[in-house]
């Protein structure tokens, strides 16, 4: 899941320990990130953080070290590959909390629930579950990666950010919404509707959903969807 948001003032530790000036400003120049898909200049840094552009590239330096910032062509910095590595233990709990309440939604819907989990620029589905009264229901592979921007899933994800130049009108619709539905973008026959995980007003990073072969009545199935990624967010808030 993502970083904590916003920088903010850090209080001193009970007992009268004080925390590190350094480590502090590191773990609040990654919060600013995460905040920001489009990433930033070190100058756009230097102002959120309200620290000096040499204190800045320090900071940087060491980051890229360790993978944890990457910075492309034009100078702008984004969150690293590394990161990843960090929240390898979130998305286990995010799996654990999730499978019951999948197994709940996918009886409620009689459709195939899955939960997916942003990894950068692609959506890879981290846990699903399918119904087991139906006959007939949507394979749905663990491990399974689209480009962030098709399907339900990745959509869902995408809403549950701020906006961004450029994006679909889908994501906008499902940021009104609060929730995402498409038909056939990565299953010919296929629909699904999927809402994003916000975990303590976070951007988000996951979603949940369902898929089916042929349309989903929305009204109907939509409110369980809603409420299923509730009930994720909450588990782990």
């Amino acid at each position: 899941m993502s970083l904590p948001a916003g920088p903010r003032a850090r209080q001193p530790r009970q007992g009268g320990i004080r925390s590190s000036q350094t480590l502090d400003r590191g773990l609040r120049l990654l919060e600013v990130l995460a905040q920001e898909p489009g990433g930033l200049t070190v100058t756009e840094l230097a102002g959120r953080l309200a620290i000096h552009r040499t204190n800045v590239y320090r900071l940087l330096a060491t980051l890229a070290q360790h993978r944890l910032v990457r910075r492309d062509r034009d100078g702008r910095y984004f969150l690293g590959t590394g990161v990843m590595d960090l929240v390898r233990g979130v998305a286990h709990d995010l799996r654990t909390v999730a499978l019951p309440i999948l197994a709940e939604l996918a009886e409620k819907v009689q459709a195939t629930a899955f939960l997916t989990l942003a990894d950068g620029e692609e959506a890879v589905a981290l846990a699903v579950v399918e119904p087991r009264r139906t006959n007939i229901h949507v394979a749905y592979r663990v491990g399974f990666r689209h480009p962030i921007g098709r399907g339900a899933s990745g959509l869902a994800i995408l809403a549950g950010r701020p906006p961004q130049p450029g994006e679909r009108e889908e994501v906008k619709a499902a940021r009104r919404l609060g929730y995402s539905v498409t038909q056939g973008e990565l299953q010919p026959g296929a629909s699904g509707i999927a809402a994003p995980i916000c975990v303590g007003g976070r951007p988000a990073d996951a979603s949940v959903g369902v898929v089916t072969i042929g349309e989903l009545d929305v009204e109907a199935v939509a409110p369980h969807v809603l409420e299923a990624a509730r009930a994720i967010a909450e588990a782990l808030a």
